[in-house]
Protein backbone atom coordinates (compact mmCIF):
# COMPACT_ATOMS: atom_id res chain seq x y z
CA UNK A 1 0.00 0.00 0.00
CA UNK A 2 2.73 2.53 0.98
CA UNK A 3 4.62 2.25 -2.46
CA UNK A 4 1.77 3.06 -3.95
CA UNK A 5 0.24 5.78 -2.01
CA UNK A 6 1.75 8.96 -3.91
CA UNK A 7 -0.01 7.67 -7.03
CA UNK A 8 -3.05 6.82 -5.72
CA UNK A 9 -3.05 10.49 -4.34
CA UNK A 10 -1.53 11.76 -7.77
CA UNK A 11 -4.44 10.09 -9.35
CA UNK A 12 -7.30 11.55 -6.94
CA UNK A 13 -5.94 15.13 -7.42
CA UNK A 14 -5.95 14.34 -11.18
CA UNK A 15 -9.50 14.45 -10.78
CA UNK A 16 -9.55 17.31 -8.48
CA UNK A 17 -9.94 15.20 -5.50
CA UNK A 18 -8.09 17.05 -2.64
CA UNK A 19 -5.94 14.67 -0.42
CA UNK A 20 -6.50 15.13 3.14
CA UNK A 21 -3.52 16.50 5.59
CA UNK A 22 -2.46 13.20 6.89
CA UNK A 23 -1.85 11.90 3.65
CA UNK A 24 -0.04 14.65 2.48
CA UNK A 25 2.39 14.09 5.68
CA UNK A 26 2.61 10.53 4.90
CA UNK A 27 4.00 10.83 1.55
CA UNK A 28 6.14 13.92 3.04
CA UNK A 29 6.86 10.86 5.22
CA UNK A 30 7.73 8.65 2.71
CA UNK A 31 9.08 9.93 -0.50
CA UNK A 32 11.68 12.18 -2.07
CA UNK A 33 11.16 15.91 -2.88
CA UNK A 34 12.16 15.09 -6.83
CA UNK A 35 9.06 12.06 -6.31
CA UNK A 36 6.70 14.79 -4.38
CA UNK A 37 7.50 17.49 -6.78
CA UNK A 38 7.51 15.41 -10.27
CA UNK A 39 3.43 14.41 -9.23
CA UNK A 40 2.59 17.68 -7.79
CA UNK A 41 3.47 19.34 -10.91
CA UNK A 42 1.47 17.04 -13.38
CA UNK A 43 -1.70 17.85 -11.06
CA UNK A 44 -0.84 21.41 -11.88
CA UNK A 45 -0.34 21.04 -15.24
CA UNK A 46 -3.80 18.67 -15.33
CA UNK A 47 -6.13 20.75 -12.80
CA UNK A 48 -4.72 24.46 -13.79
CA UNK A 49 -2.14 24.60 -16.99
CA UNK A 50 0.54 26.05 -17.75
CA UNK A 51 -0.91 30.21 -17.76
CA UNK A 52 1.40 31.95 -14.75
CA UNK A 53 -1.50 33.13 -13.36
CA UNK A 54 0.23 37.48 -12.20
CA UNK A 55 -0.58 39.97 -9.79
CA UNK A 56 1.04 43.08 -8.63
CA UNK A 57 0.28 45.13 -5.18
CA UNK A 58 0.70 48.61 -3.67
CA UNK A 59 1.19 49.57 0.14
CA UNK A 60 -1.79 51.78 0.07
CA UNK A 61 -1.53 52.71 3.68
CA UNK A 62 1.07 51.54 5.80
CA UNK A 63 2.06 51.38 9.36
CA UNK A 64 0.58 52.52 12.93
CA UNK A 65 -1.43 49.56 12.46
CA UNK A 66 -3.51 48.62 15.79
CA UNK A 67 -2.74 44.90 15.33
CA UNK A 68 -0.25 42.91 17.21
CA UNK A 69 0.60 40.35 14.41
CA UNK A 70 4.00 39.17 15.41
CA UNK A 71 5.83 38.73 11.94
CA UNK A 72 4.77 42.35 11.11
CA UNK A 73 6.46 45.22 10.38
CA UNK A 74 3.97 47.42 10.27
CA UNK A 75 2.48 46.91 14.24
CA UNK A 76 2.86 49.66 16.55
CA UNK A 77 3.48 47.57 19.31
CA UNK A 78 6.63 46.51 17.21
CA UNK A 79 9.53 49.46 16.36
CA UNK A 80 10.63 48.72 12.80
CA UNK A 81 10.93 52.04 10.96
CA UNK A 82 8.98 51.59 8.56
CA UNK A 83 7.22 54.39 6.99
CA UNK A 84 4.18 55.98 7.70
CA UNK A 85 1.65 57.41 5.55
CA UNK A 86 -2.40 57.52 5.21
CA UNK A 87 -2.82 57.04 1.38
CA UNK A 88 -0.57 56.37 -1.19
CA UNK A 89 -0.09 59.11 -3.21
CA UNK A 90 -1.76 59.64 -6.31
CA UNK A 91 1.43 59.73 -8.70
CA UNK A 92 3.11 56.82 -7.02
CA UNK A 93 -0.55 54.46 -7.82
CA UNK A 94 -0.71 55.66 -11.46
CA UNK A 95 2.99 54.75 -11.99
CA UNK A 96 2.68 51.67 -10.32
CA UNK A 97 -0.58 51.20 -11.88
CA UNK A 98 0.41 51.73 -15.73
CA UNK A 99 3.63 49.31 -14.89
CA UNK A 100 1.41 46.61 -14.17
CA UNK A 101 -1.05 47.07 -16.84
CA UNK A 102 1.86 47.45 -19.51
CA UNK A 103 3.94 44.21 -18.33
CA UNK A 104 0.27 42.15 -18.70
CA UNK A 105 0.39 41.65 -14.88
CA UNK A 106 -2.68 39.44 -14.48
CA UNK A 107 -4.22 41.47 -11.18
CA UNK A 108 -3.84 44.74 -9.43
CA UNK A 109 -4.29 45.12 -5.63
CA UNK A 110 -4.25 47.81 -2.95
CA UNK A 111 -3.29 46.82 0.57
CA UNK A 112 -3.99 48.81 3.44
CA UNK A 113 -2.56 48.25 7.41
CA UNK A 114 -4.88 48.49 10.46
CA UNK A 115 -7.57 46.27 11.47
CA UNK A 116 -9.52 47.54 8.33
CA UNK A 117 -10.21 50.51 6.53
CA UNK A 118 -11.94 52.92 8.44
CA UNK A 119 -15.98 53.36 6.66
CA UNK A 120 -15.11 56.97 6.36
CA UNK A 121 -12.00 56.73 4.48
CA UNK A 122 -13.37 53.52 1.80
CA UNK A 123 -14.42 55.65 -0.27
CA UNK A 124 -11.48 57.25 -0.74
CA UNK A 125 -9.96 53.73 -2.02
CA UNK A 126 -13.04 53.35 -3.88
CA UNK A 127 -12.16 56.21 -5.89
CA UNK A 128 -8.84 54.69 -6.77
CA UNK A 129 -10.22 51.76 -7.93
CA UNK A 130 -12.69 53.62 -10.17
CA UNK A 131 -10.08 55.64 -11.86
CA UNK A 132 -7.97 52.00 -12.57
CA UNK A 133 -10.71 50.72 -14.57
CA UNK A 134 -11.11 53.88 -16.38
CA UNK A 135 -7.31 53.61 -17.18
CA UNK A 136 -6.68 49.68 -17.81
CA UNK A 137 -8.63 46.71 -18.14
CA UNK A 138 -6.52 45.11 -15.40
CA UNK A 139 -8.52 42.61 -12.75
CA UNK A 140 -8.83 44.59 -9.61
CA UNK A 141 -8.24 43.19 -5.79
CA UNK A 142 -8.14 44.33 -2.46
CA UNK A 143 -6.93 43.55 0.99
CA UNK A 144 -7.94 46.34 3.95
CA UNK A 145 -8.61 44.16 6.90
CA UNK A 146 -11.75 42.77 8.32
CA UNK A 147 -14.60 44.45 6.81
CA UNK A 148 -18.17 44.20 6.48
CA UNK A 149 -20.48 42.97 3.84
CA UNK A 150 -21.46 46.52 3.23
CA UNK A 151 -18.11 48.06 3.02
CA UNK A 152 -16.85 44.89 0.57
CA UNK A 153 -20.15 45.70 -1.45
CA UNK A 154 -18.74 49.47 -1.99
CA UNK A 155 -15.62 48.34 -3.35
CA UNK A 156 -17.18 45.16 -5.66
CA UNK A 157 -19.59 48.69 -6.73
CA UNK A 158 -16.39 50.37 -7.15
CA UNK A 159 -14.89 47.44 -9.93
CA UNK A 160 -12.88 45.14 -7.17
CA UNK A 161 -13.39 41.70 -8.32
CA UNK A 162 -11.30 39.87 -5.80
CA UNK A 163 -10.83 40.27 -2.26
CA UNK A 164 -7.68 39.22 -0.33
CA UNK A 165 -7.56 38.24 3.51
CA UNK A 166 -4.86 35.81 4.34
CA UNK A 167 -5.65 33.26 7.24
CA UNK A 168 -1.84 33.49 7.78
CA UNK A 169 -1.63 30.15 9.23
CA UNK A 170 -3.32 27.02 10.70
CA UNK A 171 -6.37 28.05 12.97
CA UNK A 172 -4.92 26.49 15.81
CA UNK A 173 -1.82 27.97 15.64
CA UNK A 174 -2.82 31.48 14.76
CA UNK A 175 -3.35 32.34 18.41
CA UNK A 176 0.17 32.13 19.35
CA UNK A 177 1.03 35.28 16.91
CA UNK A 178 -1.51 37.51 17.04
CA UNK A 179 -3.79 37.83 20.33
CA UNK A 180 -6.14 41.37 18.50
CA UNK A 181 -8.30 39.47 15.85
CA UNK A 182 -8.45 35.35 15.63
CA UNK A 183 -9.05 33.02 12.81
CA UNK A 184 -13.14 32.78 12.75
CA UNK A 185 -12.90 36.99 12.50
CA UNK A 186 -10.97 36.55 9.00
CA UNK A 187 -13.63 33.79 8.22
CA UNK A 188 -16.32 36.08 8.71
CA UNK A 189 -15.12 38.48 6.01
CA UNK A 190 -14.20 35.76 3.60
CA UNK A 191 -18.17 34.36 4.01
CA UNK A 192 -19.16 38.31 3.44
CA UNK A 193 -16.68 38.56 0.54
CA UNK A 194 -18.26 35.49 -0.97
CA UNK A 195 -21.95 36.03 -0.20
CA UNK A 196 -21.23 39.00 -2.72
CA UNK A 197 -20.10 37.08 -5.60
CA UNK A 198 -16.46 38.51 -4.90
CA UNK A 199 -13.59 35.86 -5.35
CA UNK A 200 -11.53 35.55 -2.28
CA UNK A 201 -7.85 35.26 -2.43
CA UNK A 202 -6.44 33.74 1.36
CA UNK A 203 -3.11 32.22 1.82
CA UNK A 204 -0.52 32.66 4.16
CA UNK A 205 3.01 32.55 5.71
CA UNK A 206 5.00 29.66 6.24
CA UNK A 207 8.19 29.28 8.50
CA UNK A 208 6.95 31.43 11.69
CA UNK A 209 7.64 28.44 14.03
CA UNK A 210 4.70 26.46 12.94
CA UNK A 211 5.15 22.54 11.27
CA UNK A 212 4.79 21.22 8.61
CA UNK A 213 1.05 19.98 9.31
CA UNK A 214 -0.18 23.32 10.57
CA UNK A 215 1.26 24.69 7.44
CA UNK A 216 -1.06 22.40 5.28
CA UNK A 217 -3.96 22.60 7.16
CA UNK A 218 -3.39 26.22 6.72
CA UNK A 219 -4.08 25.52 3.08
CA UNK A 220 -6.82 23.00 3.71
CA UNK A 221 -8.71 25.80 6.01
CA UNK A 222 -8.18 28.00 2.62
CA UNK A 223 -9.76 26.06 0.20
CA UNK A 224 -12.47 25.33 2.69
CA UNK A 225 -13.04 28.67 3.38
CA UNK A 226 -13.66 29.07 -0.84
CA UNK A 227 -10.34 30.91 -1.63
CA UNK A 228 -9.34 30.28 -5.61
CA UNK A 229 -5.96 32.06 -4.86
CA UNK A 230 -3.67 30.95 -2.19
CA UNK A 231 -0.58 33.15 -1.86
CA UNK A 232 3.09 31.02 0.20
CA UNK A 233 4.67 33.76 1.53
CA UNK A 234 7.68 32.41 3.07
CA UNK A 235 9.11 34.89 6.92
CA UNK A 236 11.24 37.07 6.16
CA UNK A 237 11.90 37.74 9.91
CA UNK A 238 12.40 41.93 10.51
CA UNK A 239 14.28 43.61 12.82
CA UNK A 240 11.65 45.16 15.78
CA UNK A 241 9.52 41.89 15.53
CA UNK A 242 8.89 39.07 17.91
CA UNK A 243 10.18 37.02 15.22
CA UNK A 244 13.19 38.45 14.36
CA UNK A 245 15.73 35.81 15.32
CA UNK A 246 13.32 33.03 14.36
CA UNK A 247 15.65 30.66 12.03
CA UNK A 248 14.61 30.48 8.42
CA UNK A 249 13.35 27.36 7.25
CA UNK A 250 15.34 25.02 4.57
CA UNK A 251 14.81 25.63 1.09
CA UNK A 252 13.78 21.78 1.06
CA UNK A 253 10.62 22.14 3.43
CA UNK A 254 9.47 25.17 1.24
CA UNK A 255 9.74 22.99 -1.55
CA UNK A 256 8.07 20.39 -0.16
CA UNK A 257 5.37 21.91 1.85
CA UNK A 258 4.18 24.00 -2.08
CA UNK A 259 4.40 20.39 -3.41
CA UNK A 260 2.43 19.32 -0.93
CA UNK A 261 -0.47 22.08 -0.91
CA UNK A 262 -1.04 20.86 -4.10
CA UNK A 263 -2.67 17.69 -3.52
CA UNK A 264 -4.83 19.53 -0.78
CA UNK A 265 -5.80 22.48 -2.92
CA UNK A 266 -5.38 20.66 -6.84
CA UNK A 267 -7.65 23.57 -8.36
CA UNK A 268 -6.08 26.50 -6.69
CA UNK A 269 -4.39 28.82 -7.48
CA UNK A 270 -1.05 28.47 -5.51
CA UNK A 271 0.97 31.71 -5.78
CA UNK A 272 4.50 32.49 -5.19
CA UNK A 273 4.68 35.77 -3.08
CA UNK A 274 6.93 37.42 -0.19
CA UNK A 275 10.39 35.51 0.50
CA UNK A 276 10.86 33.72 -2.31
CA UNK A 277 14.09 36.46 -3.29
CA UNK A 278 15.81 34.46 -0.32
CA UNK A 279 15.49 31.40 -2.07
CA UNK A 280 18.45 30.02 -4.69
CA UNK A 281 17.63 29.77 -8.39
CA UNK A 282 17.51 26.43 -8.13
CA UNK A 283 14.98 26.60 -5.56
CA UNK A 284 12.83 28.65 -7.12
CA UNK A 285 12.88 26.60 -10.61
CA UNK A 286 12.04 23.32 -8.28
CA UNK A 287 9.06 24.86 -6.90
CA UNK A 288 7.57 26.21 -10.12
CA UNK A 289 7.81 22.61 -11.47
CA UNK A 290 6.65 21.37 -8.68
CA UNK A 291 3.21 22.93 -8.12
CA UNK A 292 3.15 26.20 -7.86
CA UNK A 293 1.17 28.26 -11.04
CA UNK A 294 0.85 31.82 -9.74
CA UNK A 295 3.45 34.36 -8.42
CA UNK A 296 3.21 37.86 -7.04
CA UNK A 297 5.53 40.34 -8.85
CA UNK A 298 7.10 43.74 -8.14
CA UNK A 299 7.71 44.98 -4.26
CA UNK A 300 6.06 43.24 -1.48
CA UNK A 301 4.81 45.81 0.94
CA UNK A 302 7.67 46.59 3.07
CA UNK A 303 10.33 44.33 1.54
CA UNK A 304 11.86 44.81 -1.88
CA UNK A 305 10.50 41.47 -4.41
CA UNK A 306 11.93 40.37 -7.65
CA UNK A 307 12.19 42.54 -10.94
CA UNK A 308 9.42 41.46 -13.76
CA UNK A 309 11.46 41.28 -16.21
CA UNK A 310 13.67 38.65 -14.34
CA UNK A 311 10.32 36.74 -13.19
CA UNK A 312 9.00 37.08 -16.98
CA UNK A 313 12.17 35.40 -17.60
CA UNK A 314 12.50 32.67 -15.21
CA UNK A 315 8.97 31.36 -15.74
CA UNK A 316 8.83 31.11 -19.29
CA UNK A 317 12.49 29.00 -18.73
CA UNK A 318 10.17 27.07 -16.44
CA UNK A 319 7.51 26.46 -18.92
CA UNK A 320 4.91 28.71 -18.69
CA UNK A 321 2.93 30.52 -20.81
CA UNK A 322 3.42 34.78 -20.03
CA UNK A 323 0.09 36.50 -19.21
CA UNK A 324 -0.52 39.27 -22.30
CA UNK A 325 -1.79 42.36 -21.58
CA UNK A 326 -5.31 42.22 -22.96
CA UNK A 327 -6.34 38.77 -20.87
CA UNK A 328 -7.90 39.07 -17.11
CA UNK A 329 -6.98 36.11 -14.41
Amino acid sequence: METNLLKAIEEAALRGEPASVADALEINRLYSTDEICDAADRVRQTRVGSTIDTCSIVNARSGRCSEDCKWCSQSRFHDTGVTEYEIVPHDEFEQLLTVASTRGVGRFSLVTSGRKVAPGDIQRFCALYREASKKSDISLCASMGLLTKDELRQLKEAGVTRYHCNLETSSDYFPKLCSTHSHEDKLATIRAARELGMEVCSGGIIGMGEDLRQRLTMAQEAREAGATSIPVNILNPIPGTPLEGTPLISEDEVIRTVALMRFIAPDCTLRFAGGRSRLSAKANERILRGGMNGALVGDMLTTVGNNIDQDYTLFAAQGFTLPRKDQKS
